[in-house]
Formats: C-alpha cells, sequence, structure tokens
C-alpha cells in the first residue's frame, strides 16, 4: 500500500503525525495516501493505514499516532466559496479512500468542517485534546497554572535534577510502571517505539526528559515530539512509589519550556479518562474539540452488534 516515491519528503500538514516519516515508523508498507494535485501543486491530502485481520479490511489508526485525517491547502476566497472548496477536495480524497469494513480516523483538531464525510455515510464522535495554545510568553503560561501544579514544580525542583541523557530503554522501564500499576498491557510493542524513535532522531524532532533524585532513583519521564507548529506529550511514566514527589509536573513544565524554543504549541494529547483530563487542565492548556471519523459496512455493523450484546450479557451474568 505504501507510496515509496513519498518516503523522503515533508509535506505541509495539520501535524508531524501526517509526515510520510512518521508513517514509516508506526505503519511500515502499510499506509498510503489520497491525494489531489491541479498543475503539479499538491491541494489536498489524506493519509491512511489499511490493513487485513481475519478477513476484514481495516482503516484504522496506528498506534502512537493522535491523528491523521484530511489536510487542505489554505484558502483566501471567501466563506462560502472556501466551503465549496472543501467539499470538493474532501469528496476526491473519499473516493479514492479503498473499499474497507471499517474506517476510523481522529481528525486534527484544525478540521472543522466534516459534513463532505457525513454526506458519504461517516459518522462523527467529538474527543478532546488540550493545548497551551502561544508558547511566546513562559510567564503567561506558568500564571495559568493552577496554583497546586506550581506547588508541585517548585518542590520537585528542589529534590530532583532533569536528565536528557538516560536513553530509551531507561524510558522504557519508567513507562512500562504506569501500566503495571493499573494492571494494563502496554498498548503499543517496544519494537514500535524503537523503530518511532530512530525516526524521530534523523529529524532532531523528539527529546525525553527524566526526574531524577540525589539517589540516582528515577522518579518519572515523559517523551516529547514536535514540529514548527506543535510539540506534542507522546508518552510518559512515574514510578508509583515515588508519585508524590511532584516529577510529573516538573517534567511537563521542563518540557513546555523546552518547546518554547522549538514549536509555537504544547498539545497534551488529551484523554478521556477523567483523572489524567483534570491533570493536563492544571495546566492552563484549552480544551479542543476533535473529530473522530468512522464508516462500517453492514458487515461489520453486524460483527459489532454482536460484540455490544456479547459484552451485555457478560455484563449481566458478572
Amino acid at each position: 500500500m505504501q507510496k515509496t516515491h513519498l518516503d523522503d519528503l515533508i509535506f505541509e500538514a495539520s501535524s508531524i503525525f501526517q509526515q510520510p516519516w512518521w508513517l514509516n515508523a508506526v505503519a511500515p508498507g502499510m499506509w498510503s495516501a489520497a491525494e489531489v494535485q491541479k498543475d503539479g501543486k499538491l491541494l489536498a491530502r489524506l493519509p491512511y493505514v489499511y490493513k487485513r485481520k481475519n478477513a476484514l479490511r481495516l482503516c484504522t489508526m496506528p498506534k502512537l499516532t493522535q491523528s491523521l485525517g484530511p489536510w487542505l491547502t489554505p484558502s483566501r476566497a471567501k466563506y462560502s466559496k472556501s466551503l465549496k472548496q472543501q467539499k470538493d477536495l474532501m469528496t476526491s480524497l473519499i473516493q479514492q479512500i479503498p473499499e474497507c469494513d471499517y474506517f476510523c480516523q481522529n481528525f486534527h483538531y484544525s478540521i472543522t468542517n466534516w459534513l463532505p464525510f457525513y454526506w458519504h455515510g461517516f459518522s462523527q464522535t467529538t474527543a478532546y485534546t488540550y493545548v497551551i495554545q502561544d508558547l511566546r510568553d513562559l510567564d503567561k503560561v506558568w500564571s495559568g497554572f493552577q496554583e497546586n501544579i506550581r506547588t508541585d514544580i517548585r518542590k520537585a525542583s528542589k529534590n530532583l535534577s532533569i536528565r536528557t541523557d538516560l536513553g530509551l530503554e531507561n524510558f522504557l522501564e519508567i513507562n512500562s510502571l504506569t501500566f503495571s500499576r493499573q494492571r494494563k498491557k502496554i498498548p503499543y510493542s517496544h519494537e514500535l517505539v524503537y523503530r518511532v524513535d530512530k525516526a524521530c532522531e534523523q529529524q532532531q524532532s523528539r527529546k525525553i526528559f527524566f526526574a531524577e533524585d540525589s539517589h540516582g532513583a528515577i522518579h518519572a519521564a515523559i517523551y516529547l515530539i514536535w514540529d514548527k507548529e506543535s510539540a506534542y506529550y507522546l508518552m510518559g511514566g512515574a514510578d508509583p512509589s515515588l508519585r508524590n514527589s511532584g516529577a510529573m509536573s516538573l517534567l511537563i513544565w521542563e518540557a513546555i519550556k523546552f518547546s518554547a524554543k522549538v514549536s509555537k504549541k504544547f498539545d497534551f494529547e488529551g484523554s478521556m479518562i477523567e483523572s489524567i483530563e483534570r491533570f493536563f487542565r492544571g495546566f492552563g492548556a484549552s480544551q479542543v474539540p476533535y473529530f473522530r471519523i468512522t464508516r462500517a459496512s453492514p458487515r461489520m455493523k453486524l460483527l459489532l452488534t454482536g460484540r455490544d450484546i456479547l459484552n451485555d450479557l457478560k455484563r449481566k451474568n458478572k
């Protein structure tokens, strides 16, 4: 499925996640892109990941990838004509999506018009991320933090040092502790993380921050990626036995300060989990909605209905 001639190109895009080098890392040999061109100029692009699972054909989100969806060249036309241009471009992209039993993509929050997808049988669910929209004034960013966040940062800064030289192995170890505490399986493989890390390192677009105490114990770590428009808190983790040190708040503040040197925004990547949402909100970030677009074939709808019935029966029999 992969268009190899795109491998070395960097596109205008809504986010880092739409770049060919990123997709080569998270979905090697499994992605392609619908495109609209005119007179050799790219007007619209929609990357997608296509795979088979048993007899099902799926277009879904790859791991560690916040958003895909369409990128449209900015329009200078009047509003009504701009909407017509969006409709035409999106319709052309939709017509190029390969036939599949299930399509699911998170659109970047800059895409606020999904009507052309609705007209082609897609459904939409709203999800949220949290974004610090402007990193130019760090004093203003700091003043937007809730007081408990500032207190944690001050406390942690007295007892912990920030390191960025401890490597991916140490990060993966501390990252796994978070999932162990929640009794959850890590949702991505180490092999995938190594591919992403290698690709990001080649693009000079990643940094790993660790909070370490005077005894050499790592309290927490976060994995940051960025492009010229936005930095993203991609992954993180903390030692459950050291959770009260304020390390995570300190790390995020350090990551925000660094991000101000390389990008314009800081995206927490959001969460629908209440406790995580509350923590991210404490940094004064704006709540930003984005669209999750789906479409299922008749046989997929039948399978999903059967799954829901089985899940209901399991809950009732507990």
